[in-house]
């Protein structure tokens, strides 16, 4: 039972089915100079922990949850900054989080927007700037854009022993590290109906790949595997490759989304590849909504395969505005999660 009330107010949106619950004040200071060190404030502040749980886990949230705490940016050539979070802690990265957070700062007027043309919102995120190019029409939000940072591949045909059964697996950094699997191994199609089994081999394999040498990061406040990206390959389109995915990422939770930086590391994957050059990937989700992925190429000292910037296109809506509390007398306080 926790001695002191709560109150907490958010924005929420969903980016292709996925939840984003934007938190603009009340969950205390953030130390550091930058977003990145601010990440790790929050990681050791037990204020700030104490209102992750209290947004992420039921009754007031569930296992797949998501949102951030809205911060200064590093200077003034970003509009804000956004800590990411989710069940399990706080994220380097979030693209479907950067695409709602672009639709939300143009329509609450948090910058100045262009009623028929594009608007870039710059935001500084744990993982470098990222900038989100909103589309409006006559006032009205049409799409979103989010324009990643520079994402490539860090390893390729990797074996792993998993559960005595043995991947291949692809890593890639698109914001964070993820371990890529085609399904085509599993003999299984992602589908509603396979979504638990393959969840659990998802949460598996980045499990056993989590430790690679290949998973270690220069920064090492990015090292080890975000989340495992379980692909099937369909018929490619006249406009290039048509993937379906299903990210199963922090320990076991699954993207509805396409994933935003799920898929930059699909886009460095095929660029390393040479499956998309100037053409598009159609990425699908298990629930049916798509994101359309194209690439910028960009150079990266020391990288061995080649590195993008991926440009990622989807939407964000918002679905409701809530204020949270907890009273001091409720015994079971934060909330739980069911697993």
């Amino acid at each position: 039972m926790t001695t002191e009330s709560i109150q907490i107010s958010s924005i929420d949106y969903h980016t292709g089915g996925e939840p984003f619950r934007i938190v603009t004040d009340g969950y205390g200071e953030l130390d550091g100079r930058t977003v990145a060190e601010r990440r790790v404030s929050a990681q050791n502040s037990s204020t700030v922990e104490k209102i992750r749980q209290l947004l992420v886990q039921e009754p007031r949230g569930h296992t797949d949850m998501y949102g951030c705490f809205i911060t200064e940016p590093d200077d003034s050539a970003a509009s804000f900054g956004a800590v990411f979070w989710h069940k399990d802690g706080y994220s380097t990265a979030c693209g479907h989080g950067t695409m709602a957070l672009g639709v939300w700062a143009v329509e609450e007027g948090i910058v100045e927007s262009d009623p028929n043309g594009t608007t870039v919102v710059v935001i500084d995120v744990p993982s470098g700037r990222v900038a989100a190019h909103v589309e409006s029409r006559d006032g009205i939000v049409r799409g979103v854009t989010f324009e990643n940072v520079p994402s490539y591949v860090v390893g390729q045909d990797l074996k792993v022993d998993v559960d005595g059964k043995k991947y291949t697996v692809d890593l890639a950094y698109g914001g964070a590290i993820y371990a890529c699997l085609d399904v085509a191994q599993l003999d299984l199609d992602i589908t509603k109906e396979n979504y638990s089994e393959l969840r659990a081999i998802g949460r598996a394999v980045k499990w056993a790949c989590n430790d690679l040498p290949e998973a270690q990061h220069s920064d090492p406040r990015q090292s080890g595997v975000y989340g495992t990206i379980l692909f099937q390959k369909l018929d490619d389109l006249p406009t290039g490759p048509n993937q379906i995915n299903m990210t199963v990422f922090a320990d076991g939770e699954v993207d509805r989304s396409p994933c935003g930086s799920g898929t930059s590391a699909r886009l460095a994957c095929l660029a390393a590849t040479g499956e998309i050059t100037q053409n598009s990937l159609k990425h699908d989700s298990i629930v049916g909504s798509t994101f359309i992925g194209t690439i910028r190429p960009h150079d990266v000292s020391g990288s061995r395969f080649p590195a993008v910037i991926p440009v990622v296109t989807g939407m964000a809506y918002r679905t409701g505005r809530h204020q949270f509390e907890l009273n001091p007398q409720d015994e079971l306080g934060t909330g739980f999660t069911l697993f």
